[in-house]
């Protein structure tokens, strides 16, 4: 069976998200901007940020946030905010920082019955996830996710191909471009916050 190209984008791009969802994103690196222009393309009604580094904010905005929000900024838990500000109605949360104990606060970002919540940062290996199991139990979906989901030998040529296209636009993620000989520079910049991605020339 013949698969047409709309299809391939839309498997390519939303293998989770739906269409006029809201998603909250927790953490602003590399990968997290992956996300936000991954909900976007997918479709997302709202992509809120959330992180504790507002220098970010503005580039988030840029990749198609619709909201980015610091937990700084509020005496409540960030959960009960994200729960006014959408009527308690988020649909799909990511965790893109690989702490423990964020991965259990955003998988209650996401709606009680039918959220789905998607563990993206790397856990630290030596550690093991405790959890209240009535989390799930209500109707919650708490999944990994390695590589996108996707299948490099199929999906990574259709992203290069679509990336020269320009149906996507990676430069956005490119804060920085130094000489390897300052690769050091480089970890700094991103150790500290200041950067998304840094490009090395050689």
């Amino acid at each position: 069976m013949e698969v047409s190209d709309k299809e391939l984008d839309e498997t390519l791009f939303s293998p989770l998200v739906t269409p006029g969802s809201i998603c909250a994103v927790f953490g602003l690196r590399g990968v997290g901007f992956s996300v936000i222009m991954g909900c976007k393309s997918a479709g997302a009604s709202r992509i809120i940020r959330i992180d504790l580094n507002k220098g970010k904010f503005e580039k988030a905005m840029a990749v198609g946030a619709t909201e980015c929000i610091s937990p700084k900024d509020f005496t409540k838990p960030i959960n009960e905010v994200l729960s006014e500000m959408t009527g308690n109605n988020v649909g799909f949360s990511f965790e893109v920082v690989g702490c423990l104990d964020t991965m259990v606060d955003v998988l209650t970002f996401c709606h009680s019955n039918y959220g789905t919540s998607v563990v993206v940062g790397a856990p630290p290996a030596t550690k093991m996830l405790t959890y209240d199991p009535m989390l799930l139990f209500t109707g919650r979906t708490w999944k990994g996710c390695i590589f996108g989901g996707w299948k490099s030998t199929d999906d990574i040529p259709k992203i290069v191909t679509d990336f020269l296209a320009r149906k996507f636009d990676l430069d956005q993620l490119v804060t920085h471009v130094l000489p390897f000989k300052k690769i050091q520079e480089g970890f700094e910049l991103l150790y500290s916050g200041q950067c998304i991605r840094t490009v090395l020339t050689f």
